[in-house]
């Protein structure tokens, strides 16, 4: 064991993807206070990050003046982290961003560290900036993440560039969680070849190994290790502070008290563990076995379509491609998922044109209602569209199925397969492999291209402001000229969730772009006009 390991806490720049990185002045105040207390080297307050299209709290941007409005307890090493994607313009190190970001030399700043998070090839660029910074006085880190898709020939390379410039110290980050000690004893090998300084650790958590892989790190003469708060950080979560802490204190020489970050997790961090649920499970165990991103399964997490039946089926499915690479922030950003330009071959005003549309979506009022709403169809005789592969009314009354979205086709095509109804998706548009898992299907084939705040129709595909199968289905039936869309069950999320707010901005968009009346005939809270089934 290292008896001059260096413990960096980075709670609240981990944490601050679900907080928005707004932390209170308070909480802040008091975890600094708290990691001083007990024994904590260093922290990294936050990012300092370039774009500023949203609100993000204090720790997104870790200015200087918000650091100089902190007390800040003598002898604890302050931090914040770039990212490199923010100082690399074409493939080349932007002097000029760096300069906005980081204006003052170290001497003059409340900070002292600065790590820069980097790809692969992102790190030749990102090693001069860390010269730069270093030029400047701050003690610098560069940390190569998604480590454990690295051959180790490209590892020694990555320490073979770092041996060339004035590094303080060289961290790699278990982007995907599926390294195990063994995996560490030979990445440290590895950089060891042509890295004489300082290593680093980044672990996560999702095999249940972030604690045994930093112990064996540390074993390896590993000299920096990260650590969260109750393991506060996207998906599975990282090394939890509080137990490395009472894991290697006798190895450590100065008295700690851990009472004031205990109760930091009682009063402030187990609440917002509650209520944003990060920490491995069973699916994040998966992903860490086969190198699947964890956004994926974080994301279907906090998408109540998503059952444990559907996240499974996406998770078999991605074994078979390369889950690690698919740029997937968000499941609603599919612009990159489908191919080619926007194309279809199938038009919808041949059997939409002047009818009356009805889509059916999963809301309990449609259980509640069900009665009615398949004796209006009977009587009525709309063209049925019932999204996705939910078994909400009964079979023959329902004409199409609709599905576009890219991870939900993953997760229902055998789904679809056995579904008598023929299905509209963008199939043309879709990967070799989805199409051919869907070969056998009865398809309709629509189009559709992503553009934010967008709808747009045409005869064969649309333009739509998301991959949400709703806003498919609306472009499907004003694309293909129907008199009016009828509703039933969207009755919209708990109050104050933001997929309400997601799903009121596609109405809005949809009503600008489309002169149709659009009407949901049992309750819903979504901002759209209402009538009642049981007077139609």
């Amino acid at each position: 064991m290292q008896q001059k390991m260096i413990h960096l806490d980075c709670t609240l720049r981990d944490g601050g993807y679900y907080t928005k990185w707004d932390f209170s002045e308070n909480v802040v105040e008091e975890y600094l206070v708290a990691v001083k207390s007990a024994g904590i080297d260093a922290v990294e307050l936050g990012l300092r990050l370039w774009s500023n299209h949203d609100f993000k709290g204090a720790c997104a941007y870790t200015t200087d003046e918000f650091l100089e409005s902190l007390n800040i307890p003598d002898g604890l090493t302050i931090g914040f982290m770039l990212n490199a994607a923010d100082i690399i313009i074409n493939e080349k190190l932007s002097v000029e961003r760096l300069e906005e970001l980081v204006p003052r030399l170290a001497a003059e700043s409340p900070a002292d560290l600065i790590r820069i998070a980097s790809h692969a090839h992102e790190f030749e660029c990102t090693l001069e900036a860390c010269k730069w910074l270093k030029k400047k006085g701050y003690m610098v880190g560069a940390n190569i993440m998604q480590i454990s898709e690295h051959s180790q020939k490209i590892i020694e390379g990555l320490a073979l560039k770092s041996s060339q410039y004035p590094l303080d110290v060289l961290y790699f980050a278990d982007s995907l969680g599926n390294i195990k000690p063994e995996d560490v004893v030979e990445i440290v090998k590895s950089l060891r070849k042509h890295w004489a300084g300082k290593i680093g650790i980044h672990p996560h958590d999702n095999l249940l190994m972030a604690l045994p892989n930093t112990l064996q790190a540390l074993a390896e003469g590993v000299d920096w290790v990260d650590s969260t708060i109750t393991g506060m950080g996207r998906g599975p979560g990282n090394l939890r502070t509080e137990e490395f802490i009472l894991e290697t204190v006798k190895f450590k020489k100065q008295s700690y008290n851990l009472l004031p970050l205990l109760k930091l997790v009682r009063t402030t961090f187990n609440p917002l563990k509650a209520k944003y649920c990060w920490g491995t499970n069973p699916f994040y165990y998966m992903a860490g076995q086969h190198s699947i991103h964890p956004t994926y399964i974080q994301e279907m997490l906090k998408d109540s379509q998503y059952d444990e039946e559907d996240i499974l089926s996406v998770i078999n499915h991605l074994k078979s491609i390369n889950g690690a690479e698919f740029d997937f922030n968000t499941l609603t950003a599919a612009k990159n998922f489908y191919a080619g330009p926007s194309r279809g071959t199938w038009s919808p005003n041949k059997v939409l044109k002047d009818r009356t549309v009805f889509l059916i979506g999963v809301g309990k009022s449609l259980e509640q209602h069900k009665s009615a709403v398949e004796a209006y169809i009977r009587r009525e005789r709309p063209i049925v569209l019932a999204l996705n592969t939910h078994k909400c009314i009964e079979a023959e009354l329902i004409d199409y199925r609709i599905a576009c979205h890219p991870v939900r086709l993953l997760a229902d095509a055998n789904k679809h397969l056995e579904l008598p109804q023929p299905l509209i998706t963008p199939l043309s548009m879709l990967p070799e492999t989805l199409q051919t898992v869907l070969s056998g299907k009865n398809i309709c084939d629509f189009g559709i291209e992503i553009q934010s705040d967008s709808f747009e129709f045409n005869e064969k595909f649309c333009v739509a402001p998301s991959s949400n199968v709703l806003a498919y289905a609306l472009s499907i039936a004003y694309s293909g000229q129907a008199k009016e869309i009828l509703l039933s069950g969207f009755d919209g999320y708990a109050i104050g969730s933001s997929r309400n707010d997601e799903m009121n901005e596609i109405f809005r968009l949809f009503k600008k772009a489309a002169d149709i009346s659009v009407y949901s005939v049992t309750p819903s809270v979504y901002k759209i006009s209402q009538k009642s089934i049981y007077a139609v």
